[in-house]
């Protein structure tokens, strides 16, 4: 059975929410659109409240929903409280039949809720380059509600847990503070950290009409812990702690600011040997998981670069590249600095739309890059 419109613009909207760092788990998925699918609404505080009561699992995932719900549905505030009465009839949300009449009282007519989230989920599989103004504030809304944290890994310190090895040096204290009265078994486990995250940024001229969304999407990973972010291009510029503004645009006028060479040319040889000298061999990029985002076109010389990404490969967890070309019909990676690298890449995925950059999320996070 084929999947319905809104059921499609729904789940793009759980997916969103997913990518912003709320544990939408499929079984609330699940009970969003079902609880959609009752209420039938032609209002778009009947989706507010069905998501927010159905995908939020904590307190920390209700702002989250706030930005995200936001963005995707489009701005207006938070329905407030609604008065609920007897239950609307059992209705299907079809996107093209939505009535003109739908928006509820006196005020003018609002676009159907669906439709509002139909065109926002075509809008994460669009191509940056090819939008216009309206739909370009419409995915730095989203892109700024996204998350981006490095995969989890076992450290040698051990916190205190219910299940797991026994603490011996807690449950000796607990049974002096006891006075020698049995007492339950203390236990601790290995405690768990994000890796560090280091993302190059291509900021040449082949990359202009991405640059903006791939840098708003390396300041939703600065935004979290244990990121670092780099421009590459003519010239090696660490931008971390202008992207450490919490507002994006603020962070996107200081990075401007601070990089000189912006739409030059790329020497991604000679700039990754230079990150690799003077912060990747002293730690940066130890254990990290690091991104590049780049169309891989090379001005320098291709065996140096792949020295160099070979280096990295040795020091990284991962190693994964973003190219935005990777979408385009019958792309093949023949370009001299794309081919030099990719023997040393563990992932390369596509990054040339919001939905391309939340699969690129997923995989930073450890999901599998299929």
């Amino acid at each position: 059975m084929g999947m319905l419109p809104a059921d499609a613009a729904l789940l793009g909207f759980a997916r969103a929410l997913r990518a912003a760092g709320v544990e939408a788990s499929a079984e609330r998925v699940h009970a969003f659109i079902r609880a959609v699918d009752v209420l039938g609404p032609k209002a778009r505080a009947d989706v507010y409240w069905a998501g927010r009561l159905t995908l939020c699992g904590g307190r920390d995932d209700l702002d989250r929903y706030e930005r995200v719900f936001a963005a995707y549905f489009g701005a207006g505030g938070s329905p407030g409280p609604v008065a609920r009465t007897a239950p609307p009839p059992r209705l299907r949300l079809v996107v093209r039949d939505a009535p003109a009449e739908a928006g509820r009282g006196n005020g003018p007519p609002a676009p159907p809720v669906a439709a509002l989230a139909g065109s926002a989920e075509v809008l994460r599989h669009r191509d940056f380059a090819e939008l216009d103004a309206a739909e370009r504030a419409q995915v730095r809304r989203l892109l700024a509600a996204l998350t981006l944290r490095g995969q989890a890994r076992r450290t040698p310190r051990r916190r205190p847990a219910r299940r797991g090895d026994v603490d011996p040096r807690r449950t000796v204290r607990e049974l002096l503070r006891r006075g020698g009265e049995p007492a339950l078994l203390r236990r601790h486990a290995r405690a768990e950290r994000p890796r560090r995250i280091v993302l190059l940024v291509d900021v040449s001229g082949s990359m202009a009409p991405y640059a903006d969304a791939l840098l708003r999407f390396a300041h939703a990973a600065v935004r979290g812990a244990r990121a670092e972010a780099f421009t590459i291009g003519t010239r090696l510029t660490r931008v971390t702690r202008e992207l450490s503004h919490r507002d994006p645009d603020l962070a996107m006028s200081a990075v401007a600011a601070a990089v000189p060479d912006w739409r030059g040319g790329t020497r991604l040889g000679e700039l990754l040997r230079e990150f690799l000298d003077r912060w990747g061999q002293r730690g940066m990029a130890r254990g990290a998981v690091v991104v590049l985002l780049s169309d891989g076109w090379e001005r320098g010389d291709p065996q140096l670069l792949a020295e160099r990404m070979r280096r990295l490969h040795r020091l990284a967890h991962r190693v994964i590249w973003a190219n935005p070309r990777k979408a385009r019909p019958g792309y093949a990676p023949l370009a001299a600095g794309m081919a030099a690298a990719l023997p040393s890449v563990d992932a390369f995925l596509e990054g040339h739309s919001l939905a391309a950059l939340e699969k690129l999320a997923a995989v930073v996070r450890g999901a599998d890059d299929a």
